[in-house]
C-alpha cells in the first residue's frame, strides 16, 4: 500500500501593526504562498482573516478552515490540528504579529510537526525582536531573548539586576518584552535598578509611522522619560 505524502507546515509572518498601505510590506512570494492554502492554524482567527485579506488572499473564507492556538490551548487537543497535514494537506501557521514561533504559542505546534515528520517551512518576514537588535548598536554577536519578565515588582527587580549582571560578565545583550499596558512601570524599574552607565535600547512601534528606537545610558533616560503606555516595545540592556 502506497504511503500518503505528508503536507507542509508553512510559517507565515504577519504585519507588526496597522499600516496605511499593508501591501508595501508583503513580499509577492508571500501572497503566492498564502493563496495556495485553505487551512490555517492561527493565534486569532479574526485577526488572521484581516491580515490575509491585506496580504492579498483571494480565497473564499467560507471554504477556509481556521484552528486557533493560544497560551490557553489544551496540548492534547492541538495535536489533532496536524491531522490534515498527516493526510497530505499543507497548512499555514500565523501569529498575531511578526514571525510564528517567536514569543508565540505557535512554537508548540511546530515542535509537534517535527515529531510527526512534517516538513516545516519558514517564510521571510518582520521580527520586531531582531529588528530592535539590529537597530540597537549593541552586541549582535552574543544576545539572549528572555521573553516577559516577572509581573510582581520585587521579582521583576531581581530579574533586571540578574540580566544586567549577565550582560556585563558575558558581554551579552539582554532582550525582553512586556505587556504594553505595563511598559511604563517596567521602564521605571529598569531605571531604578540599573547602573547609570548601563545602556538601554527602547524600540517601540517598529515599522509604524510612530516608530521610536533609541539607545542611551540609564543616566540619560532618566532625564526624559518616553510614554510607552499601550505601545508594543522591545527592551534591550547592555552593561559594560
Amino acid at each position: 500500500m502506497k504511503s500518503i505524502k505528508k503536507g507542509n507546515l508553512i510559517l507565515i509572518p504577519s504585519l507588526l501593526g496597522e499600516h496605511e498601505n499593508p501591501r508595501d510590506f508583503v513580499m509577492p512570494f508571500l501572497t503566492q504562498q498564502i493563496n495556495s492554502l485553505n487551512y490555517f492554524i492561527v493565534e486569532n482567527a479574526r485577526e488572521s482573516r484581516r491580515f490575509l485579506r491585506k496580504a492579498g488572499y483571494t480565497g473564499n473564507f467560507d471554504e477556509v478552515k481556521f484552528e486557533e492556538i493560544n497560551a490557553h490551548s489544551d496540548k492534547h487537543k492541538i495535536i489533532h490540528f496536524l491531522k490534515p497535514l498527516l493526510e497530505g494537506k499543507n497548512a499555514g501557521l500565523i501569529s498575531d504579529a511578526g514571525c510564528p514561533g517567536i514569543a508565540d504559542p505557535g512554537a508548540e505546534i511546530i515542535a509537534l510537526a517535527h515529531k510527526e515528520g512534517i516538513r516545516v517551512i519558514p517564510l521571510a518576514g518582520a521580527s520586531s525582536i531582531l529588528m530592535a537588535m539590529m537597530a540597537s548598536g549593541m552586541n549582535g554577536q552574543n544576545f539572549a531573548f528572555n521573553g516577559y519578565l516577572p509581573i510582581k515588582s520585587h521579582e521583576r527587580s531581581i530579574k533586571i539586576k540578574q540580566l544586567e549582571s549577565m550582560s556585563k560578565h558575558q558581554n551579552q545583550s539582554q532582550i525582553f518584552i512586556e505587556t504594553p499596558y505595563r511598559n511604563n512601570q517596567l521602564l521605571e524599574d529598569i531605571l531604578k535598578q540599573c547602573n547609570e552607565n548601563t545602556q538601554l535600547c527602547i524600540a517601540c512601534d517598529i515599522m509604524l509611522s510612530s516608530e521610536f528606537i533609541k539607545t542611551q545610558s540609564v543616566k540619560n533616560w532618566k532625564k526624559q522619560l518616553p510614554n510607552l503606555h499601550k505601545r508594543p516595545c522591545i527592551f534591550i540592556l547592555h552593561a559594560y
